[in-house]
């Protein structure tokens, strides 16, 4: 039973309670977890531009954009944590580029780069997995709005071009 004040707190409560026990569930259904604290993010992204380097060409391009994405969640941590991005995230690198650094991650409280595994911060498998999965799919259909955009524009372009024609003949 929730109780509350206003329905709008209930509302919340219940909301946060089912987002826990869901939380709960993933880890039952697959219990595997991942260092936090954006450790999982960079090592990741590590991984996926040293891919980048081995395959070469435009393809490359586009797995860099991936590696970049992830450590765009890194960035929205550090931002929303009122620390420098830019600064936090070569940190983060530089520790990942280490032997044994691909368990470093950011310390929100105090702002320094730590080992995630000392500092306790471990989050499910499966919902960095369907947060990368959900991530990936909405950038994929913004991808594919953007070419039919472009693609109905071409052909609105070919239909004015051959008008133009016919009435210059």
């Amino acid at each position: 039973v929730i109780r509350g004040g206003l329905e709008r707190v209930v509302d919340e409560a219940e909301r946060v309670f089912r987002d826990a026990l869901s939380g709960v569930a993933d880890v039952v259904k697959t219990p595997k977890i991942v260092y936090g604290a954006g450790a999982f993010e960079i090592e990741l992204a590590r991984h996926i531009k040293e891919y980048a380097n081995k395959v070469g060409g435009k393809e490359s391009l586009a797995i860099e954009a991936f590696a970049k994405a992830l450590e765009g969640i890194v960035s929205a941590l550090v931002e929303n944590a009122g620390l420098d991005p830019i600064e936090k995230l070569s940190e983060l690198r530089r520790a990942h580029s280490q032997p044994d650094g691909k368990y470093y991650g950011i310390n929100v409280f105090t702002g320094s780069i730590e080992d995630a595994r000392k500092m306790g911060v471990v989050e499910p498998l499966v919902v960095k997995v369907n947060a990368i999965k959900a991530g990936t799919e909405a950038a994929t259909m913004i991808l594919r709005i953007d070419d039919i955009i472009a693609a109905s524009r071409a052909k609105e372009e070919k239909k004015e071009e051959k008008k133009e024609r016919k009435e210059e003949e």
